[in-house]
């Protein structure tokens, strides 16, 4: 039997924790801005600057989102509460308003953990890369089924997913892939999954159906369209040009429009080919250097002259930041307990991927 006096603590919770998330995202100051970048774009002149109107135009999109997204949810517990007063001991409308409350519990979350995303570049679009590491055609398979889960967690939230560089594995899985996800707060969201991944499984690869390791490295950097403390000296750059692999037609595959860029300072290296035009595959792979150096800095700034590369360890044992076993065992008794090892997932014939579905429904 739901209790009035349990609604009205929650609504009051609710009431409470959106008061501490409008003090964070100031919306006064929001507004003051949004009025702002609103008048900017009214200027006959605003469209002679096509960049500059476009970065303005999504700044101000995003911050109308967030106050009409908190203005929403304000006025939703102000309904469930008008709705509750109206209940009078009625348990389908208490059931309604535990319902709703539930609801509203879990969007005034999501907007919380938004707010925390403060970071310099937490609002851009984000730059995910992934290598396979040590384990072969297992690690590239891993690395392929890695690229599957993050693209899936991506249109989940609403994300667009768009290939830069993709380098398919010999025989199964991919070897690299970097791909652009587009979206507010991709990259304050994407930026904890930095890191080394392992996996444990029965091999589907093996005969013998054995217990193999494999490996993938993840790297996440924001996308930076321009930034004018990045300053990059033509004569710091190495430019190679090659054909483009895997589907494309004629064109793209005969023609030389791929572009690697390797900067020689710092030894970065960024490449792009999946623009028909090589000019085009130039300006992606410039775009992504900046942004690769931007978080070099950073990194610099924070953690004392570390790099993107200096950061990021072996792809190998003892070096992952997360680890995915799905391995079948034989269910055996501790001999200090008495009991038997409950933490088992039993996984036939090495395929993982239902399971890593089902990890992404409850990880993120």
């Amino acid at each position: 039997m739901i209790q009035i006096e349990e609604l009205k603590l929650s609504i009051k919770a609710l009431q409470g924790q959106l008061a501490g998330i409008g003090e964070s995202l100031n919306i006064p100051k929001l507004t003051e801005e949004l009025a702002s970048l609103t008048e900017q774009q009214h200027a006959p002149d605003f469209w002679n600057d096509v960049k500059n109107a476009q970065q303005v135009s999504q700044r101000a999109k995003n911050i109308e989102d967030k106050i009409a997204n908190y203005n929403k949810l304000c006025q939703g517990v102000n309904d469930v509460a008008d709705l509750l007063e109206m209940a009078d001991d009625d348990q389908g409308i208490l059931e309604e308003v535990a319902n709703e409350l539930e609801n509203l519990k879990k969007s005034i979350g999501e907007l919380h953990i938004a707010t925390l995303l403060s970071g310099k570049f937490d609002q851009n679009n984000a730059i995910v890369t992934i290598h396979a590491g040590a384990g072969g055609t297992e690690a590239q398979d891993w690395a392929q089924m890695l690229y599957r889960m993050y693209t899936r967690y991506a249109e989940r939230r609403g994300y667009k997913v768009e290939v830069l560089d993709f380098l398919a594995g010999e025989e199964a899985g991919i070897k690299s892939v970097t791909f652009q996800v587009n979206g507010l707060n991709a990259y304050g969201y994407l930026k904890a999954e930095k890191g080394v991944h392992r996996l444990v499984r029965i091999s589907p690869f093996d005969s013998a159906k054995r217990r193999h390791t494999s490996f993938a490295s993840l790297e996440v950097m924001p996308e930076l369209q321009q930034d004018n403390d990045i300053v990059i000296d033509d004569k710091d750059l190495k430019v190679d040009t090659y054909r483009s692999s895997g589907a494309g037609g004629q064109h793209v595959n005969k023609t030389e429009s791929a572009i690697r860029i390797t900067h020689i300072p710092t030894g970065v290296v960024v490449s792009c080919q999946t623009q028909r035009s090589q000019i085009q595959n130039r300006e992606q792979a410039m775009m992504m250097l900046r942004s690769k150096l931007a978080e070099i800095r950073e990194r610099e700034q924070m953690e004392e002259a570390l790099s993107i590369k200096g950061e990021i360890k072996k792809i190998e044992w003892g070096s992952q930041i997360r680890s995915y076993v799905f391995c079948p065992y034989t269910l055996v008794k501790d001999h200090r307990t008495g009991f038997e090892n409950a933490n088992i997932v039993e996984v036939m014939d090495g395929n993982i991927q239902p399971f890593i579905d089902d990890y992404l429904s409850k990880a993120f």
